[in-house]
Protein backbone atom coordinates (compact mmCIF):
# COMPACT_ATOMS: atom_id res chain seq x y z
CA UNK A 1 0.00 0.00 0.00
CA UNK A 2 2.87 2.36 0.72
CA UNK A 3 4.35 1.65 -2.71
CA UNK A 4 0.93 2.18 -4.32
CA UNK A 5 0.44 5.51 -2.55
CA UNK A 6 3.92 6.58 -3.63
CA UNK A 7 3.18 5.68 -7.25
CA UNK A 8 -0.19 7.45 -7.31
CA UNK A 9 0.52 10.52 -5.16
CA UNK A 10 4.33 10.62 -5.08
CA UNK A 11 6.74 9.17 -2.50
CA UNK A 12 7.52 12.41 -0.60
CA UNK A 13 10.45 10.71 1.13
CA UNK A 14 11.49 13.56 3.40
CA UNK A 15 11.12 14.04 7.13
CA UNK A 16 9.44 17.22 8.29
CA UNK A 17 9.30 20.11 5.88
CA UNK A 18 10.49 19.59 2.29
CA UNK A 19 13.92 20.98 1.32
CA UNK A 20 13.91 24.62 0.28
CA UNK A 21 15.54 23.89 -3.05
CA UNK A 22 12.75 21.43 -3.82
CA UNK A 23 10.07 24.00 -3.03
CA UNK A 24 11.95 26.54 -5.18
CA UNK A 25 12.04 24.04 -8.05
CA UNK A 26 8.31 23.42 -7.73
CA UNK A 27 7.53 27.15 -7.72
CA UNK A 28 9.76 27.67 -10.77
CA UNK A 29 8.11 24.85 -12.73
CA UNK A 30 4.64 26.09 -11.77
CA UNK A 31 5.38 29.68 -12.84
CA UNK A 32 7.02 28.65 -16.10
CA UNK A 33 4.13 26.31 -16.95
CA UNK A 34 1.42 28.90 -16.31
CA UNK A 35 3.31 31.70 -18.08
CA UNK A 36 4.03 29.47 -21.10
CA UNK A 37 0.40 28.38 -21.49
CA UNK A 38 -1.02 31.90 -21.22
CA UNK A 39 1.91 33.56 -22.99
CA UNK A 40 1.60 31.50 -26.16
CA UNK A 41 -2.07 32.47 -26.59
CA UNK A 42 -1.30 36.11 -25.83
CA UNK A 43 1.60 36.16 -28.29
CA UNK A 44 -0.56 34.51 -30.96
CA UNK A 45 -3.40 37.00 -30.41
CA UNK A 46 -1.03 39.96 -30.46
CA UNK A 47 0.77 38.90 -33.64
CA UNK A 48 -2.23 37.33 -35.39
CA UNK A 49 -0.92 33.75 -35.51
CA UNK A 50 -3.96 31.42 -35.41
CA UNK A 51 -1.98 28.31 -34.40
CA UNK A 52 -0.99 30.03 -31.15
CA UNK A 53 -4.03 32.26 -30.66
CA UNK A 54 -6.42 29.29 -30.79
CA UNK A 55 -4.77 27.58 -27.82
CA UNK A 56 -2.87 24.87 -29.67
CA UNK A 57 0.46 26.18 -28.39
CA UNK A 58 -0.96 26.24 -24.87
CA UNK A 59 -1.95 22.59 -25.15
CA UNK A 60 1.62 21.75 -26.17
CA UNK A 61 2.91 23.62 -23.12
CA UNK A 62 0.46 21.74 -20.88
CA UNK A 63 1.74 18.45 -22.31
CA UNK A 64 5.31 19.63 -21.65
CA UNK A 65 4.46 20.23 -17.98
CA UNK A 66 3.05 16.73 -17.75
CA UNK A 67 6.16 15.31 -19.44
CA UNK A 68 8.44 17.06 -16.95
CA UNK A 69 6.43 15.77 -14.00
CA UNK A 70 6.62 12.28 -15.47
CA UNK A 71 10.40 12.54 -15.88
CA UNK A 72 10.84 13.46 -12.21
CA UNK A 73 8.54 10.51 -11.40
CA UNK A 74 5.82 12.53 -9.73
CA UNK A 75 2.63 10.82 -8.61
CA UNK A 76 0.54 9.65 -11.53
CA UNK A 77 -2.65 11.15 -10.16
CA UNK A 78 -1.03 14.56 -9.74
CA UNK A 79 0.47 14.36 -13.24
CA UNK A 80 -2.96 13.62 -14.70
CA UNK A 81 -4.61 16.44 -12.75
CA UNK A 82 -1.88 18.89 -13.81
CA UNK A 83 -2.26 17.98 -17.49
CA UNK A 84 -6.05 18.30 -17.28
CA UNK A 85 -5.86 21.69 -15.58
CA UNK A 86 -3.24 22.82 -18.08
CA UNK A 87 -5.51 21.85 -20.97
CA UNK A 88 -8.44 23.74 -19.40
CA UNK A 89 -6.26 26.82 -18.93
CA UNK A 90 -5.05 26.54 -22.54
CA UNK A 91 -8.65 26.47 -23.76
CA UNK A 92 -9.64 29.44 -21.59
CA UNK A 93 -6.62 31.55 -22.53
CA UNK A 94 -7.57 32.49 -26.15
CA UNK A 95 -10.65 34.50 -25.17
CA UNK A 96 -8.79 36.24 -22.37
CA UNK A 97 -5.83 36.95 -24.68
CA UNK A 98 -8.14 38.50 -27.26
CA UNK A 99 -9.64 40.68 -24.54
CA UNK A 100 -6.18 41.80 -23.45
CA UNK A 101 -5.26 42.75 -27.01
CA UNK A 102 -8.48 44.74 -27.47
CA UNK A 103 -7.99 46.42 -24.10
CA UNK A 104 -4.47 47.50 -25.07
CA UNK A 105 -4.91 48.70 -28.66
CA UNK A 106 -8.61 48.31 -29.45
CA UNK A 107 -10.77 51.12 -30.79
CA UNK A 108 -14.52 51.56 -30.51
CA UNK A 109 -17.04 52.29 -33.21
CA UNK A 110 -20.78 52.08 -33.70
CA UNK A 111 -22.35 49.36 -35.85
CA UNK A 112 -25.89 48.62 -36.97
CA UNK A 113 -27.69 45.37 -36.15
CA UNK A 114 -28.91 43.44 -39.21
CA UNK A 115 -30.41 40.35 -37.54
CA UNK A 116 -30.62 38.67 -34.13
CA UNK A 117 -30.42 34.93 -33.49
CA UNK A 118 -30.67 32.87 -30.33
CA UNK A 119 -28.00 30.38 -29.32
CA UNK A 120 -26.67 28.62 -26.26
CA UNK A 121 -23.34 28.39 -24.54
CA UNK A 122 -21.11 25.37 -25.17
CA UNK A 123 -22.43 23.65 -22.03
CA UNK A 124 -26.03 24.11 -23.17
CA UNK A 125 -26.90 26.34 -20.24
CA UNK A 126 -27.34 30.07 -20.81
CA UNK A 127 -29.16 31.47 -23.82
CA UNK A 128 -27.12 33.85 -25.95
CA UNK A 129 -28.34 36.39 -28.47
CA UNK A 130 -26.07 36.72 -31.49
CA UNK A 131 -26.24 39.89 -33.56
CA UNK A 132 -25.12 40.09 -37.17
CA UNK A 133 -23.94 43.68 -37.69
CA UNK A 134 -22.59 46.01 -40.37
CA UNK A 135 -20.44 49.11 -40.12
CA UNK A 136 -21.75 52.60 -40.99
CA UNK A 137 -20.53 52.11 -44.59
CA UNK A 138 -22.81 49.07 -44.98
CA UNK A 139 -20.06 46.43 -44.92
CA UNK A 140 -21.11 43.37 -42.85
CA UNK A 141 -18.72 42.16 -40.15
CA UNK A 142 -17.78 38.49 -40.27
CA UNK A 143 -17.93 38.04 -36.48
CA UNK A 144 -21.30 37.93 -34.77
CA UNK A 145 -21.60 39.98 -31.59
CA UNK A 146 -23.08 38.65 -28.35
CA UNK A 147 -21.77 41.17 -25.83
CA UNK A 148 -24.35 43.94 -25.74
CA UNK A 149 -26.79 41.93 -27.86
CA UNK A 150 -29.81 41.05 -25.73
CA UNK A 151 -33.43 39.99 -25.86
CA UNK A 152 -34.58 43.54 -26.52
CA UNK A 153 -32.16 44.12 -29.41
CA UNK A 154 -33.83 44.57 -32.79
CA UNK A 155 -32.57 44.98 -36.37
CA UNK A 156 -31.63 48.59 -36.98
CA UNK A 157 -30.40 49.19 -33.43
CA UNK A 158 -26.92 50.60 -32.88
CA UNK A 159 -24.26 48.71 -30.91
CA UNK A 160 -20.81 49.77 -29.80
CA UNK A 161 -18.05 47.29 -30.63
CA UNK A 162 -14.32 47.19 -29.91
CA UNK A 163 -12.13 46.19 -32.84
CA UNK A 164 -8.43 45.66 -33.46
CA UNK A 165 -7.05 48.04 -36.12
CA UNK A 166 -4.56 45.34 -37.16
CA UNK A 167 -7.29 42.71 -37.49
CA UNK A 168 -5.44 40.15 -35.35
CA UNK A 169 -8.51 39.38 -33.19
CA UNK A 170 -12.21 39.57 -34.09
CA UNK A 171 -14.30 42.48 -32.81
CA UNK A 172 -16.55 42.11 -29.81
CA UNK A 173 -19.21 44.14 -28.09
CA UNK A 174 -18.06 46.78 -25.63
CA UNK A 175 -18.65 45.99 -21.97
CA UNK A 176 -17.89 48.05 -18.85
CA UNK A 177 -16.03 45.21 -17.07
CA UNK A 178 -14.07 44.12 -20.14
CA UNK A 179 -10.35 44.73 -20.38
CA UNK A 180 -7.24 43.63 -18.54
CA UNK A 181 -8.86 43.22 -15.07
CA UNK A 182 -11.69 41.14 -16.50
CA UNK A 183 -9.38 38.90 -18.50
CA UNK A 184 -7.07 38.39 -15.52
CA UNK A 185 -10.06 37.55 -13.33
CA UNK A 186 -11.16 34.84 -15.76
CA UNK A 187 -7.76 33.14 -15.85
CA UNK A 188 -6.64 33.63 -12.23
CA UNK A 189 -8.51 30.63 -10.71
CA UNK A 190 -7.26 28.19 -13.37
CA UNK A 191 -3.71 29.50 -13.13
CA UNK A 192 -3.68 29.36 -9.32
CA UNK A 193 -4.99 25.79 -9.15
CA UNK A 194 -2.62 24.58 -11.86
CA UNK A 195 0.35 26.23 -10.12
CA UNK A 196 -0.60 24.68 -6.79
CA UNK A 197 -0.99 21.17 -8.20
CA UNK A 198 2.31 21.45 -10.08
CA UNK A 199 4.10 22.62 -6.94
CA UNK A 200 2.70 19.75 -4.88
CA UNK A 201 3.57 17.23 -7.60
CA UNK A 202 7.21 18.38 -7.75
CA UNK A 203 7.60 18.43 -3.96
CA UNK A 204 6.06 14.98 -3.51
CA UNK A 205 8.31 13.51 -6.23
CA UNK A 206 11.31 13.66 -3.85
CA UNK A 207 13.06 10.33 -3.30
CA UNK A 208 15.94 9.47 -1.00
CA UNK A 209 19.01 7.77 -2.46
CA UNK A 210 19.79 4.72 -0.41
CA UNK A 211 23.26 3.19 -0.49
CA UNK A 212 23.82 -0.38 0.69
CA UNK A 213 27.30 -0.91 2.13
CA UNK A 214 28.74 -4.45 2.10
CA UNK A 215 30.61 -5.17 5.34
CA UNK A 216 32.85 -8.24 5.07
CA UNK A 217 32.22 -10.90 7.70
CA UNK A 218 34.63 -13.24 9.44
CA UNK A 219 34.13 -15.90 6.80
CA UNK A 220 34.68 -13.50 3.93
CA UNK A 221 37.59 -14.45 1.75
CA UNK A 222 38.99 -10.93 1.93
CA UNK A 223 38.97 -11.09 5.74
CA UNK A 224 40.44 -14.60 6.08
CA UNK A 225 43.13 -14.39 3.54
Amino acid sequence: MQHLRGTVWGPAEFVGLPPRWLVAEGILVAILGVVAIIGTSLFGAWTGRPSLADGEGGLVCAAAVGLYLSLVRAGRALVGVAVLLGACLALQAPQAAAGLVLAERGQTRSVVVMSVEEGRTSDGGHVLHLCSVRDPDGVPLEARIWRGCGRATRPGDALTVVYDPRGAVPPRGAEPDAGIPGAARDLAPWAAVLGGVTLVAVVRSYRLTRLTLAVPGPTDGAATR
